[in-house]
């Protein structure tokens, strides 16, 4: 699997999303499905984005019981998806039970990752309001090691982190970034940012860009200078 850009479509409506697609025609985009817009309009968005020729990670962070989880996993096993996630605080159990869902009987399934932090958590946030009293990236790092113990494929981490999980897991166990900025661009609600020529230099996988692209007078100018910046 060779680096890639996805792009963060955090829309809330098919309208929405299928008006900023139509500005990449012939472009075969790396789409991130959030929350928002799989909540708006549930499962057959998948269908409308794939046909147009687009992979999807499917951010829905699961995060229940390791029974709950697997059933969850089933069903999102059915999609047409190239990607999905837990979160890692979940446990190693819960983390085993969302692979045993998620792969279909002929043995294949969608790369499955773990959220390690959320990259609008601070250091600060981290010790007093989830009083866990280690460094970020001791955290960030335990919970890496615990999801590649659970068999998964790679973790959401701040492109900060994305070395040291790398000397930690190895070179294969994928590192998926958000936080990642244009030079000048807004931060958003995220604290740990870096650019896509960084993200890059660290041995970052896939960066994923929101807001940068979505909202720039030019998506695909915007869109073309992040691969250039990351996958060269």
């Amino acid at each position: 699997m060779g680096k890639d850009v996805i792009v963060a479509c955090d829309f809330d409506s098919k309208v929405e999303v299928i008006k900023f697609l139509s500005k990449f025609e012939g472009e075969s985009l790396y789409i991130k499905i959030g929350m928002e817009l799989f909540y708006a309009e549930g499962p057959g968005i998948i269908k409308e984005i794939k046909d147009r020729g687009h992979k999807i990670f499917l951010d829905l962070k699961l995060h229940d019981i390791p029974s709950t989880v697997m059933k969850t996993m089933r069903v999102l096993a059915n999609l047409d998806i190239d990607m999905c996630n837990v979160h890692a605080s979940g446990t190693i159990p819960m983390m085993e039970a969302a692979i045993n869902g998620l792969t279909k009987k002929d043995g294949t399934r969608p790369i499955l990752i773990a959220v390690t932090q959320l990259t609008s958590t601070s250091q600060d946030s981290m010790q007093n309001e989830l009083l866990l009293d280690m460094p970020m990236d001791e955290v960030v790092l335990h919970y890496a090691h615990n999801a590649k113990i659970a068999g998964l494929d790679g973790v959401v981490c701040s492109p900060l982190e994305a070395k040291k999980v790398h000397d930690l897991c190895g070179k294969d166990f994928l590192t998926i970034t958000p936080g990642v900025r244009i030079d000048n661009g807004d931060i958003g609600d995220h604290v740990s940012i870096m650019t896509p020529e960084q993200a890059k230099l660290i041995g970052a996988d896939y960066i994923v860009v929101g807001r940068p692209i979505t909202k720039a007078d030019d998506p695909l100018k915007v869109y073309k200078g992040c691969v250039k910046g990351f996958v060269g």
